[in-house]
C-alpha cells in the first residue's frame, strides 16, 4: 500500500535518498575544490573563504595528529558558534577523530562526565569556557587547543559583537595546552585521509531517564542521510546563503547550520549568541535566503519594534522544530515576509529531522511527513502494537539516519529499539497521532522531559545534581508553563530535618553546578513527596498537579 503522505510530497522529488558514499570530510574538500575564493563562513562581517577553512582543517588535522590523535579516539568541542567550531569539527574528522559537540553552557561536572563516558583525551575550548574545562586538565584531558574568537574578526563591523567575542587573545601557560594559533602557526601536514562513511564521526550527548547524558553514536552516512536529504526537500542550492543561529553542538544547527551548507559550497553567515536586531542586519546586509530557527527565536525576532527598517526579501525559506510555532507568531511571518513557517521533527538520536512539512504543503503546529525513506509509526507504548489512525501512540522510526545506539550503554541500546516486521525500530518516547493526509501531531511525551525555549532538559538529570545539595533531602523535577519558553523547569523540594534554605538560594547553587537552561526557575518546598506502593515518586500526578492549578489560574 502506498503511504497516504505521498501524495503531499513535494513535486519533481525523488522518494529515495542517492547513495551516500562519502564523508563528511570529502564533502567539504570538494567544495573547496569547486569554490576556493568564496566565503564559507562571514563571522560578524570577516569572510573566511573555503580555501582558508580548509587549509586551517589540514594544519589543525596534523597538529592534533602530532599529539597522538588515532582513528575513533574522541575530541570535545567546547565553543560557541564561530569559525573555530567550523574547523575544529572538520579538523578532528580530518585527523579520522570522533566529534563531541559540547554545551557551552555546562559547568564542570557535566564536562567531567562526557569527558569520562567518552573516553576523550583531547579538547578544542574557548578561551572563556577554559574556566570550566580547565579541572579536567591532567584529571581526564591530554591535550587542550584554546581558541580565542576575536583571531577570526579581522575586518571592522558595525555588528553589536558579544563581548566573549570581542575579547583579546590571552596567554595559554596551562601546561598541556596549547593556543589555537599556534597550533595552526606549525603547519603540520596530517597523513593521507582513509575514512570511510560507516565511520563512527560525531557523538552528540542526550540525556534521559537516567540522569546521565548518553553518547548517540553517528557515522559519516548517518549524518549525510539528514543533510543531504534537508537540501533536497527544500531545492537547496549553492547560491544560497544561511543564517547559522542554532547552536552547532545540537544536532539541528549541526547539521541545518553547518554540514549541509558545507556539502552544497553554501555561505554560512554565522553569530555566536542569538541577537535579534543583529540577525536582522544580516539577513539584509548579506541576503541570507535561509534561516532555521526556533520558535522562540522566531517569536523575540518578530516582536522588535524595528523590525520594519530592515529589508528581509532575500529569505525565501524558514523552517524550524523543538516546538510547535504558536499560530499568531506564523501570521505575523507571513504577514512580514510572505513565507510559512516550516516544521519539522526530530532527534539527537536520528540526527536531526525525521519528519518535515512539506514546503509547498505546511500544516501548521504540526511535526510534518516521514521523509526520505524513514518509516514511522505509531504504536501502543505498552503493547508495541499498531494504534487506528487517529488515535495516540507513539511514534516508532525506521530510518537511515537513526543512531547505530548509544555510546558504551548496551542496556540503554537494547531498550531504545524495537523490532517490527524484520527492521529496526526506535523508540522516540514522543506521542503523536496522524492525521487523514499523513501528518503527524505532538500530543504528549511518553517520557520525563521539559523543553524550554527548545532545550530539551531531562529532569532525572537535574534531580540528581539537586540532590548533591546538603540541605536537599529529595526532589522532583517538571515542567511548569512559562509565557516566553514555553516550558520552564520547576523543582518540587523536601529539605533535611533541621535545615533551612531560601528558593533562591538553592537556585544560585543550581546556576554554579549546571547548564543555565538546566537550573529550575522556580522553587517551590514542600513537606513529602507523593510516593508509589514501592516507593517511586509520583512525578505524573505532581506535574498533572502543575498543569491543573495552572489552567485553574488561567480561566
Amino acid at each position: 500500500m502506498t503511504p497516504r503522505h505521498f501524495a503531499h510530497w513535494p513535486p519533481g522529488l525523488p522518494l529515495q535518498l542517492p547513495p551516500l558514499e562519502h564523508t563528511l570530510v570529502e564533502h567539504l574538500q570538494a567544495s573547496a575544490r569547486r569554490c576556493p575564493d568564496k566565503p564559507c563562513v562571514v563571522f560578524y562581517d570577516t569572510p573566511l573563504t573555503y580555501a582558508d577553512v580548509l587549509r586551517d582543517v589540514e594544519h589543525l588535522a596534523g597538529h592534533l595528529q602530532h599529539q597522538g590523535l588515532s582513528r575513533g579516539d574522541r575530541v570535545l568541542l567546547v565553543l560557541q558558534n564561530s569559525p573555530q567550531w567550523v574547523v575544529g569539527c572538520h579538523a578532528v574528522l580530518r585527523a579520522g577523530g570522533v566529534v563531541v559537540p559540547v554545551n557551552p553552557m555546562n559547568r564542570v561536572e557535566e564536562l567531567r562526565h562526557l569527558v569520562q563516558d567518552s573516553g576523550a583525551r583531547m579538547a578544542i575550548c574557548a578561551q572563556e569556557l577554559m574556566g570550566e574545562l580547565g579541572p579536567l586538565v591532567g584529571d581526564g584531558l591530554d591535550h587542550v587547543v584554546v581558541a580565542a574568537y576575536s583571531d577570526a574578526l579581522r575586518q571592522a563591523t558595525d555588528l553589536a559583537v558579544p563581548e566573549a567575542v570581542r575579547a583579546p587573545r590571552r596567554p595559554v601557560d596551562t601546561p598541556g595546552c596549547i593556543a589555537w594559533v599556534d597550533a595552526l602557526a606549525a603547519r603540520r601536514s596530517p597523513a593521507p585521509y582513509d575514512g570511510r562513511p560507516d565511520d563512527l564521526c560525531t557523538l552528540p550527548y542526550t540525556s534521559g531517564t537516567t540522569g546521565h547524558p548518553k553518547g548517540c553514536m553517528h557515522t559519516h552516512r548517518t549524518m549525510a542521510a539528514s543533510l543531504v536529504g534537508g537540501a533536497m526537500w527544500f531545492g537547496r542550492r549553492p547560491e544560497d546563503v544561511y543564517l547559522s543561529v542554532l547552536p552547532l553542538f545540537h544536532v539541528t544547527g549541526l547539521i541545518g547550520g553547518l554540514h549541509g551548507p558545507l556539502r552544497l559550497g553554501a555561505t554560512i553567515v554565522m553569530l555566536a549568541r542569538w541577537d535579534r536586531e543583529t540577525a536582522a542586519r544580516c539577513i539584509e546586509r548579506h541576503r541570507v535566503t535561509t534561516w532555521q530557527s526556533i520558535s522562540t527565536m522566531m517569536i523575540d525576532f518578530l516582536a522588535q519594534p524595528s523590525l520594519d527598517r530592515f529589508d528581509l526579501s532575500s529569505l525565501k525559506s524558514v523552517r524550524g522544530g523543538g516546538a510547535a510555532m504558536p499560530q499568531a507568531v506564523a501570521a505575523r511571518l507571513h504577514e512580514r515576509t510572505g513565507l510559512e513557517y516550516v516544521e519539522g521533527y526530530g532527534l539527537s538520536e536520528t540526527m536531526a529531522a525525521t519528519h518535515i512539512n512539506p514546503p509547498q504543503r505546511p500544516k501548521r503546529q504540526c511535526l510534518g511527513i516521514p521523509v526520505f525513506e524513514v518509516d514511522a509509526r505509531i504504536v501502543d507504548p505498552a503493547t508495541l502494537q499498531p494504534v487506528p489512525d487517529g488515535e495516540v501512540g507513539e511514534i516508532v522510526t525506521h530510518a537511515p539516519q537513526v543512531m547505530l545506539g548509544y555510546w558504551n550503554a548496551p542496556q540503554a541500546t537494547e531498550d531504545a529499539f524495537i523490532t517490527l516486521d524484520g527492521r529496526r525500530f526506535l523508540r522516540t518516547g514522543d506521542l503523536a497521532r496522524v492525521d487523514e493526509d499523513g501528518y503527524f501531531f505532538m500530543v504528549d511525551r511518553l517520557k520525563r522531559m521539559v523543553n524550554a525555549s527548545g532545550f530539551k532538559v531531562w529532569p532525572a538529570e537535574v534531580e540528581a545534581m539537586l540532590h548533591g545539595h546538603p540541605a536537599v533531602l529529595e526532589a522532583c523535577v517538571i515542567g511548569a508553563r512559562d509565557a516566553h519558553r514555553g516550558e520552564t523547569v520547576k523543582a518540587l523540594v523536601v529539605l533535611r530535618e533541621g535545615q533551612h534554605l531560601s528558593e533562591q538560594a538553592l537556585i544560585d547553587w543550581a546556576h554554579g553546578r549546571m547548564a543555565a537552561y538546566k537550573v529550575p526557575r522556580i522553587v517551590e518546598f514542600v513537606p513529602t513527596l507523593p510516593k508509589s506502593a514501592t516507593g517511586k515518586v509520583q512525578w505524573r500526578e505532581l506535574q498533572q498537579r502543575e498543569l491543573d492549578n495552572t489552567t485553574t489560574g488561567d480561566t
